[in-house]
């Protein structure tokens, strides 16, 4: 049988770069090639046992029906809970939805906000399932792009100066993917203000809020008219869990429901139910403990790659990244990234991943290895750069 046509959408979303990268680096391994992974979004460490033994005895007692769409309530008041005490965000359970993965409340977010003809701004260099989200809803992405001048973030003045009348949302993050860099709280809360002030729906990703390393963490939710992403894949260890957040005004709620119902059903059910472990205090000590961990091997890599000579103009305060310039050994960063995974055995991400501005100037760096292996990966590229 011939193929189908298929819907515009799905030949205008890319593919993510970073999984080809990922599958070549396994085919290399199965044939006996050592290769350090640099490449892929998730922290080398096991989830905590505590949560693990959550979800299992979730099963056994035969948890394994549908929750509510918006999610089990004790887990909803756990969330708001956490919001209230770590970031002093007082947030009312009845306005967290919880969803499968961060993906699942962008994509509810989007979904509720943005439609044919609407606009979304958000960064250039950022996360790329962000963008296709929109496309998928039929909004278009404005791009805005952003440098080490405003730390690779969005600012009010570059919103304001993007902005059309067809604008319906602004999406920031921070900390940021892939650049790791933080959103000043003042010019957040000018964003806010200005948003607000003109009827444009603020989405906020603090999928990385936890693994916040210098300065305070501050929280989009401590305002009520703020959508607020998270998720329980990084800080909590629960990528394969599949298990997120949104914080959303209390006006969306009925109309974010019923997206949920149709979307997902639900988020699943053990997940749901190890995840309560999540916020227990022995839990949080071990996760503090790894966060401190990615702290040593932040301090160890980013003066590291500096050294070797990739320009790195803004260390990262969070998230687990380094966003490099590369150019000084290729003008390409897919090429390099090839030759660095064919002939160094090192694995990263190409900036094309993560948007058009410089792109191919700029590597994605993970450290989720650990500090030994961080180590062998930057005598790999010293190799590599002096050959």
């Amino acid at each position: 049988m011939k193929p189908l046509p298929l819907a515009a959408r799905a030949g205008e979303i890319a593919p993510f770069r970073v999984m080809e990268i990922l599958a070549r680096a396994k085919a290399l391994e199965a044939a006996g090639r050592d290769v350090i992974h640099l490449e892929i979004g998730e922290p080398d460490f096991a989830t905590p046992a505590p949560i693990v033994e959550a979800g299992v005895r979730a099963l056994r007692d035969g948890h394994t029906h549908y929750t509510g769409a918006l999610g089990l309530i004790e887990l909803r008041e756990a969330i708001a809970a956490f919001h209230a005490t770590r970031w002093n965000a007082p947030v009312d359970a009845a306005r967290v939805i919880v969803t499968p993965g961060a993906s699942g409340a962008l994509l509810l977010a989007l979904g509720l906000l943005a439609g044919p003809d609407d606009e979304v701004l958000m960064a250039d260099p950022g996360y790329p399932c962000n963008r296709h989200f929109a496309r998928f809803c039929e909004a278009r992405t404005v791009s805005v792009p952003v440098d080490a001048a405003t730390g690779f973030q969005l600012t009010r003045d570059l919103v304001a100066a993007y902005a059309t009348p067809a604008t319906r949302a602004v999406l920031v993050a921070s900390p940021s993917n892939p650049t790791g860099t933080v959103m000043p709280f003042d010019e957040l809360a000018r964003i806010r203000d200005w948003c607000a002030e003109r009827r444009i729906a603020l989405i906020v990703d603090e999928i990385y809020l936890a693994l916040t390393y210098d300065g305070g963490e501050h929280s989009a939710a401590v305002w009520d008219d703020v959508f607020v992403v998270n998720s329980f894949s990084k800080y909590f260890l629960m990528t394969g869990w599949r298990l997120g957040w949104l914080v959303a005004p209390a006006w969306a709620m009925p109309a974010l429901e019923r997206l949920a119902q149709n979307l997902f059903l639900a988020a699943p059910t053990p997940a749901q139910h190890a995840a309560r472990a999540a916020f227990k205090p022995g839990t949080l000590a071990l996760l503090e403990a790894r966060k401190a961990e990615l702290r040593q091997r932040r301090d160890y890599l980013l003066p590291a790659l500096r050294g070797l000579g990739f320009a790195i103009p803004v260390a990262p305060q969070g998230a687990f990244y380094l966003y490099a310039d590369c150019s000084r050994f290729d003008a390409d960063s897919q090429s390099l990234a090839d030759r660095l995974l064919a002939q160094a055995g090192v694995a990263v991400t190409p900036g094309l991943d993560f948007g058009a501005h410089r792109a191919a100037q700029h590597l994605r760096i993970a450290y989720t290895q650990p500090l030994a292996r961080l180590n062998e990966a930057v005598d790999r590229l010293k190799r590599f750069v002096q050959a």
